[in-house]
């Protein structure tokens, strides 16, 4: 695809975030990306003030859009469902799944990505360190499956991790992909992982992480 023509769907699941979509919805909103880009965010039936803000937001930026998860899907693959329902909503083939607390540090992000970005990349993990963005490209799914299913499986608690190490243990803070190849994502997430099989995951990304380094590009945005 001729780069100058991608067009991107910024797709992010939110659940009583209120607060951070006030915060850094608008450095999302504000990308200065002259393809053009849009933002759907996928409300997961939030009991807080999260409507209104998007309801304020949307005044002042006509290419945000907001869609929510029906409340039978509120108990079962919440995170899954909301994002198939992000994607069926996505007008443009590229795709970008973010998380509303890990906001951009710069308002030239997406033009920076799409200047070096894989066209021939299956998925690409994002990780935003210190001095920038990097950049994981995987040529299959499949490749990237045991850093997608422990990032994104089922947890019991919510633990703060160190972002400084976050690619070397694999936890990517968004995802680019192309939109056929989502539904071949989604069954990597909100598995349930055996505390055995977490372990020899987790040695296992490191080690690839180490090999891959190499493959990787860093987006210098600080």
């Amino acid at each position: 695809m001729n780069k100058d023509k991608r067009s991107f769907s910024v797709i992010m699941p939110v659940c009583d975030q209120a607060v951070e979509l006030e915060q850094n919805l608008p450095t999302f909103l504000t990308q200065e990306y002259e393809p053009g880009y849009e933002v759907i965010v996928v409300d997961e039936n939030s009991t807080d003030n999260t409507e209104d803000v998007l309801k304020l937001l949307k005044q002042d930026y006509p290419h945000l859009y907001s869609t929510f998860l029906p409340k039978p899907h509120m108990q079962t693959l919440r995170r899954k469902n909301a994002l198939n329902i992000g994607s069926k909503a996505a007008k443009n083939e590229w795709i970008i799944i973010a998380k509303i607390n890990r906001a951009p540090s710069t308002n030239d992000l997406l033009k920076a990505i799409n200047d070096i970005f894989d066209d021939y990349a299956a998925i690409t993990l994002g990780y935003i360190e210190k001095k920038g963005v990097r950049l994981q490209p995987f040529a299959t799914v499949d490749e990237a499956a045991n850093r997608i299913t422990k990032t994104e499986r089922k947890l019991t608690k919510v633990v703060a991790r160190d972002a400084r190490v976050s690619y070397w243990w694999g936890r990517y803070d968004f995802i680019i992909l192309p939109k056929k190849n989502l539904i071949d994502m989604l069954q990597y997430f909100e598995q349930k992982v055996s505390s055995f099989k977490l372990l020899f995951m987790r040695l296992g990304i490191l080690n690839d992480s180490i090999w891959r380094r190499g493959s990787t590009t860093l987006l210098v945005t600080t």
